[in-house]
């Protein structure tokens, strides 16, 4: 039997990356028993593409590698991400109001709510990036690619490591050019704009990639991949509900969660319900048809996973774990519960929020183990 190029989507959304955790843990415990890699393309934005680099990283052993990721984030507290000290914050704080009132003191200050330092020192000492080149030789993994968005050409840029037979692409607004992964692309793909601090590849500063991220799936495609496994982190809250009655003005920290809800999860929705609609549509044309019509579209196996209650909510319940200076920073204790639950979600790395997130993620997927069963049936097999 042939065995399609699995092609694995990780969404971006901070501290929301660790339901993705979960996610992979069931499937490794669905899966039949072994080392082996069962996604052979793995596309990541913003914290996703940390969990997808770190998973590339260890496609040679797929179960330590599930193990390694799930001890990282089952340990994690804010202060192995960003600096919660009062000083620190504060000084950040004072230098995005400057540069906000009176520009920047030197060109290259970094402009951002919060300093990320301690997020590069974790993974710079937890991911073996040399590992990647590695897995890709050896047939264990094909193709890795990290999503970030250009601030200077307004590009999504897709930056892929795998084999030879890749090539570069170029589309409206976004583009896949081969490189070498490396920290400074992890650091890129998941600076949040004006929380953390963009970082300079080559010529140009990059910033999320979720930030104009059109075609969230297009990289995996364009490194060959046959069929895709999205794990997203929009949860229930994406569904149409009742507008609610507003009796005040929007908290600074209910504005911030919006913008990130739309920065985050509205394109991978979008374009997931894309590819859903594509698909109907060539299962009505015959390929007889297709072919002597010269279309190019090919029907994409897909699975989308997400989170089965509202992460919002649940951030709530977690809200007496958040930094006291990074609630202050975010408009007071007022707004760390209710209100600012949205921007909790992606900034809230406690270990009681991230190991919730993780639990969540594992019951989901293994509530649909059948699912999963029959969109992995090539590696069941005899």
């Amino acid at each position: 039997m042939d065995i399609k190029k699995t092609g694995l989507i990780l969404s971006g959304g901070g501290a929301r990356a660790a339901y993705q955790v979960g996610v992979l843990k069931a499937i490794h415990k669905i899966l039949p028993k072994g080392h082996y890699n069962p996604f052979d393309i793995i596309s990541g934005t913003s914290a996703g593409a940390i969990n997808g680099v770190a998973l590339a990283s260890y496609a040679e052993n797929y179960r330590l590698g599930i193990k390694h990721l799930e001890r990282i984030w089952m340990h994690f507290s804010c202060d192995q991400i960003y600096r919660t000290d009062f000083w620190g914050m504060s000084r950040s704080l004072a230098r995005l109001t400057r540069s906000l009132i009176v520009g920047r003191r030197y060109k290259n200050d970094p402009v951002s709510l919060l300093d990320n330092g301690p997020l590069r020192d974790l993974l710079g000492d937890v991911i073996k990036f040399d590992n990647i080149q590695s897995a890709i030789d050896n047939g264990a993994l094909h193709a890795i690619a990290v999503n970030c968005s250009g601030l200077e050409s307004g590009e999504s840029v897709s930056f892929f490591q795998g084999h030879y037979s890749i090539t570069n692409w170029e589309r409206q607004r976004r583009v896949g050019l081969r490189s070498r992964i490396t920290l400074d692309h992890l650091m890129a793909s998941s600076a949040i704009p004006m929380i953390f601090p963009a970082v300079k590849i080559h010529r140009e500063f990059f910033a999320d990639g979720a930030v104009r991220q059109l075609a969230p799936l297009s990289p995996a495609l364009h490194l060959g991949a046959e069929k895709i496994m999205v794990i997203g982190v929009s949860g229930i809250a994406h569904k149409r509900k009742e507008r609610p009655t507003s009796h005040s003005y929007p908290s600074p920290a209910k504005v911030m969660g919006h913008m990130l809800n739309a920065a985050f999860l509205d394109s991978m929705e979008t374009d997931v319900e894309r590819l859903r609609r594509i698909n109907r549509t060539i299962e009505k044309i015959p390929e007889a048809v297709r072919v002597k019509q010269g279309m190019e579209l090919r029907h994409v196996e897909l699975l989308e996973i997400n989170p089965s209650r509202s992460l919002d909510e649940l951030a709530g319940q977690h809200a007496a774990e958040i930094p006291r200076a990074l609630k202050l920073a975010i408009g007071g204790s007022g707004n760390a519960g209710q209100n600012g639950a949205g921007v909790l979600s992606y900034l809230l790395f406690s270990h009681g929020f991230c190991n919730a997130l993780i639990e969540l993620g594992y019951n989901d997927a293994m509530e649909r183990t059948d699912e999963i069963r029959a969109f992995f049936s090539d590696h069941f097999h005899d």
